[in-house]
């Protein structure tokens, strides 16, 4: 990074390049932004460190996507609507200044042509015009400034559901982590077990195909492994991309797939939480209201309006001799007939208020069904992570007892294979189970409008 003044050039490093990016992002996040743990690496060419929690990801989310930023832009767009239509109801008031130099023609029937000498014409004048009264303006104000509660909601709609993402996000990489360090136990065990094989092998214990077998096992975990490092790297861009930071970090994510205490719900409570929280609900409140107000406009078209209008100025052949005139109207609009287009509006705006009861049925019954939903797969997974825990006890109790047999001649290492296949699977298990529990919690958040407490 190059910064220049004039004919000067100060080369920024890459470190503090970053730290300024962060700065400023923590800036523009205001006092509710994260706070991010930046470290530096002491070797050359290390990357910064950025240290999240899966409550710092979420957080960051709402103040780096660029989804997020794109609806809160339009927050700023449907307000400036807004006062474009209060505009109509305020006085509009212009002025205009003139001069012009013009020949009159001067002939009679029956006489030669003839014009007159340039004469010079001076004048400056103001105008004023205001809507005294239009029911229909007044209901486009109100829609105007609904679609703004609307454009809020919003966004705060889509911050929600970037939060919900980025945590399930970080939860797919955090359970890639754990797939990384199962495989790295698994590479450990076939080590050892390699180890042991050739010793019985030198002991005359074992053959050449027990060592083979078992060399053969540990190159399938470091395959294994490797796959498991590359899924891991690529969640990991992943969720940098999600959040909205630069890709120039190298990300440390600080909290573990674990178990947790969840409080158990009854569905009935739940329900009524998310009624209470879900952003979706108010904001397809809104949209209910901002079609009626629409139909209110259309429908006030039939309502006479009234302006009125005025304009004074002064007008002369000179400027000393210019003398004041003005002109001042009240206009009664009274419709009567535009060929059906209003009938045609109207019967469109009704439609659309249908149209959002509709939706708002449908927006009841897809909460419910996510409440539902969550609630199920959380008790499934508290469940299915116990049943996990007892399955690799018992696969690793069951890899003991093969090797210990092997170990004594009284079996080959088939046996220890099938053992280490079972515990791999088991591992697998338990990491699948809590990543489903922890994900699930996230879903039930969502669900309930509640991401904030997570």
């Amino acid at each position: 990074m190059i910064w220049r003044k004039g004919n000067h050039e100060l080369m920024i490093p890459p470190v503090w390049k970053f730290k300024l990016i962060v700065a400023l992002l923590t800036l523009l996040g205001g006092p509710g932004a994260v706070s991010f743990a930046l470290e530096e690496k002491s070797l050359s060419g290390g990357q910064p460190e950025l240290r999240l929690s899966l409550r710092d990801a979420m957080q960051a989310s709402v103040d780096q996507n660029p989804t997020v930023l794109l609806f809160k832009e339009r927050i700023t767009q449907a307000q400036d609507q807004a006062d474009t239509q209060l505009g109509e109801l305020l006085p509009n008031l212009s002025a205009n200044m003139s001069w012009a130099r013009r020949r009159f023609f001067l002939s009679t029937f029956g006489g030669s042509p003839s014009v007159s000498d340039p004469r010079d014409f001076y004048g400056t004048r103001a105008f004023l015009t205001q809507n005294l009264f239009s029911l229909s303006l007044i209901h486009k104000w109100r829609a105007a400034r609904t679609n703004v509660e609307v454009a809020g909601l919003d966004a705060e709609i889509t911050q929600q559901d970037t939060m919900a993402t980025v945590g399930l996000v970080y939860l797919e990489t955090l359970r890639a982590k754990a797939a990384v360090h199962a495989r790295e136990a698994d590479v450990t065990l076939n080590n050892e077990l390699l180890r042991l094989a050739r010793e019985r092998k030198s002991a005359g214990m074992a053959t050449s195909l027990d060592v083979t077998r078992a060399r053969v096992q540990l190159e399938n975990e470091k395959q294994r492994l490797l796959v498991a490092q590359n899924a891991h790297d690529r969640g990991t861009l992943t969720l940098i991309r999600a959040i909205g930071l630069p890709f120039e970090i190298r990300l440390v994510l600080t909290d573990e797939l674990t178990l947790r205490a969840v409080p158990k719900q009854p569905t009935k409570e739940a329900l009524a939480i998310a009624k209470e929280n879900r952003v979706e609900l108010k904001a397809q409140k809104r949209r209910e209201r901002l079609a009626a107000l629409t139909l209110s406009s259309v429908t006030s078209e039939r309502i006479p309006s009234l302006i009125g209008s005025g304009d004074v100025g002064l007008t002369g052949n000179q400027i000393s001799d210019a003398l004041t005139t003005d002109n001042v109207q009240v206009l009664l609009s009274i419709p009567i007939f535009d060929g059906g287009q209003r009938e045609g509006r109207i019967s469109e705006s009704r439609s659309l208020v249908r149209q959002e009861s509709i939706r708002t049925r449908d927006v009841h019954y897809q909460i419910a069904l996510e409440v539902r939903d969550a609630l199920l797969t959380l008790e499934s997974t508290q469940q299915q992570i116990g049943v996990a825990e007892e399955g690799l006890r018992l696969a690793l109790e069951e890899l003991e007892l093969a090797r210990q047999r092997f170990a004594v001649g009284v079996a080959t290492n088939i046996e220890v294979t099938n053992a280490q296949t079972s515990v791999a699977q088991a591992r697998d298990n338990l990491i699948e189970a809590l990543f489903n529990f922890n994900a699930s919690r996230v879903d039930l958040a969502r669900a309930q409008g509640r991401l904030q407490d997570l």
